[in-house]
Order: structure tokens, then sequence, then C-alpha cells
């Protein structure tokens, strides 16, 4: 799969609509109870970037942008506005955000992560492509120095440290995210005429594996 290293017009996306889509295989038995399973380790997002169209200014925006990504042929970068920062919706990155790893002494290289929480249980959501300028880590309560401390591939949400840390050590970060995801159809259809009467194109979006 090819991906563009490029973000979707945050000012298009903002106002659109879409979230996080879960597979669930449903058995239900004889007995009436059920059996549930999932082939799905992560979720996966879909969005309508449509409805974030508020001008004729905005179609040729999106148009040049659809045509660049030659359709459903690459991947491209989008702004989740509900969801695209380690903090809190309300709140600043701050560097201890996140515990994505813990040292062993040993490795040098971690992948960031989100980790959802509900009462005592949990979900772990890789972070791929996280925002270049954005990134903060730390170690315990000690924040460290983008390319003296460690480096970040932005491409891959891969972070590697000058030294190790140490034994059970907390590694921790902080950080803002897009989505890696392409166009989940190969046309736009649009109408100047109903455009100026409030009706928009719709043009879904959905997440990839990367």
């Amino acid at each position: 799969m090819t991906f563009h290293e490029v973000r979707f017009p945050a000012s298009l996306s903002f106002g659109s609509i879409g979230g996080p889509e879960r597979r669930t295989d449903v058995v239900t038995l004889a007995n009436g109870f059920e059996e549930r399973n999932t082939p799905w380790a992560h979720s996966r997002r879909r969005y309508d970037a449509g409805l974030g169209l508020r001008s004729l200014d905005d179609i040729e925006v999106l148009i040049a942008f659809f045509e660049a990504r030659r359709g459903q042929m690459h991947g491209f970068r989008w702004k989740d506005w509900s969801d695209y920062k380690s903090a809190r919706a309300t709140a600043d990155v701050a560097f201890d955000d996140q515990v994505i790893a813990s040292g062993d002494g040993t490795s040098v290289t971690f992948q960031l992560c989100k980790t959802y929480r509900s009462g005592s249980y949990s979900y772990e959501r890789p972070v791929a492509k996280p925002v270049a300028g954005s990134v903060r880590i730390g170690i315990e309560q000690d924040e460290l120095r983008e390319t003296v401390d460690f480096d970040l591939d932005d491409s891959t949400g891969l972070i590697s440290f000058a030294h190790p840390p140490a034994e059970g050590m907390a590694i921790v970060a902080g950080f803002e995210f897009d989505v890696p995801v392409r166009f989940d159809t190969d046309r736009i259809l649009t109408s100047i005429a109903s455009f100026q009467a409030g009706d928009v194109p719709n043009v879904p979006v959905v997440e990839v594996r990367v």
C-alpha cells in the first residue's frame, strides 16, 4: 500500500462525522446464550468528509486533494477532531499524558500508543501517525529532548532512545496524532446548484492499517 504523508485539510475535516467501528461475530446457541468473538484487535474508523464542506472553494480543494490521491489508491492523514491527542479533550498535551512502555535496560525503540480506560478495563491503541513537533517524551518525571535524548519517526510512531531506559522505568509521552485513511470511493459527485441549496456530497473515508 502506498501512503502520502499529507493531511487532509483540517478546515474541511472539521464538522465531519465518524468514529470507531468494531467487528463482532455473535452466535446465539440453542439455549439462548451467546458466544461472541472478534477477528479485529483494533477498531477501524470511518468518516464522511462531505459534511465539512461549506463553500464552492472547499469543493475545489476537495477535488484537487482527491485527484492527487488518485481516489482510493493512496492513503493520507486525517485529523479526527473528536480524538486527536494524548490528553483529555479540554487539556493541553503534556509529556506524561500516557505511559507507553516500561524500560527493560536493553530495548531502545518503542511504539507510541494511547490507552482508553473504562472502569477496570482498558484498550491500547497504537499511534502510527503522530504530528511532527507535537511529541513530548519523558522517563518517569524527567522530560527528554528530541534529537538529543530520542528520535521520532513520525511516519511510524516509533521512538528511538539514545540510551536504553533502565529496567522498570516508566516511559511516558504526550502527542497529537492523525488517523491513516484513504477515500472509500473512486468517484465524487458534486453539483453547484444542489450545494448552494444546502446539499453536500457524500465523501466516505476509511482507516487503513499501516
